[in-house]
């Protein structure tokens, strides 16, 4: 099947979820679009967010026909999830779910840590996603605000990047959790120096590789994967597509071609 799936995010870091989803996946086509004009969106409320991500989903699905969509954004999968699904006909794959079900399946699961942006922690969504999936699991979130900065400006391992780790996870070193679920697309690229800081026993569950899973099983089950020759990627933003495409090159690994601007 010839259309494409959607991806979206506020801004960057759900090209860490692009990326995986491309390596994943090299026959299929994908048009991702970054809300730059609108970002960050950690700290709106749910009504802003849920708006923000219908107006994007009926710009993909208006402009593009996508044949699926992810929400490449733990915030906006936090708050608008449920309501995505319910006005859809297409599947909407978040980040919270892929991540809840490999901390399910893990041997170790007795304590869980998350970490997320204000938005994702208030929302509660791990949490909740967590207790009905593993209800003896002691479930501890901590927000983690800064480390988006960090990650935006490159600092991915030096000094300042490992003093923010060691401030917000201290309360971690307590009572290491088995696993601790990375509940923002911007955290895998910080992946090095946070399992350096917790040490080898905790298990780190990166949203964008289990949301590659399962957008992989779902094209499978409903019949339309793309097959054959390689596919490819269009880039869009609501604004400074410069920018985007210079922080952007850290997240998704490559030089990003062509990045064009839409208004919704």
């Amino acid at each position: 099947m010839e259309n494409p799936v959607g991806v979206f995010d506020s801004g960057v870091g759900g090209l860490t979820v692009l990326r995986e989803l491309a390596s994943a996946l090299p026959s299929e086509r994908f048009v991702y679009l970054g809300d730059t004009a609108r970002v960050p969106y950690g700290g709106k409320s749910a009504e802003t967010v849920t708006r923000y991500a219908i107006e994007i989903a009926n710009h993909l699905i208006r402009t593009r026909d996508i044949k699926l969509l992810v929400v490449a954004c733990n915030t906006a999968s936090s708050l608008a999830l449920p309501v995505l699904r319910k006005i859809y006909k297409i599947p909407v794959v978040g980040m919270v779910d892929p991540c809840v079900r490999r901390a399910a399946a893990l041997p170790e699961k007795r304590t869980i840590g998350v970490i997320g942006t204000l938005g994702t922690v208030r929302s509660e969504a791990y949490e909740e996603a967590l207790r009905l999936s593993i209800p003896s699991a002691r479930v501890r979130s901590i927000p983690c605000p800064l480390l988006v900065s960090l990650a935006e400006e490159g600092w991915t391992d030096n000094a300042i990047t490992r003093a923010v780790i060691a401030e917000y996870l201290a309360p971690f070193l307590e009572d290491p959790p088995d696993a601790l679920i990375l509940g923002c697309t911007h955290y895998p690229v910080l992946k090095g120096p946070i399992r350096e800081y917790l040490g080898g026993g905790t298990v780190l569950i990166d949203s964008a590789e289990e949301a590659a899973r399962v957008v992989d099983i779902l094209l499978s089950e409903t019949q339309v994967r793309r097959e054959g020759t390689p596919g490819g990627v269009e880039f869009l933003v609501t604004d400074d597509p410069e920018r985007f495409a210079r922080v952007g090159k850290g997240f998704f690994g490559r030089e990003l071609p062509d990045v064009g601007r839409v208004a919704l």
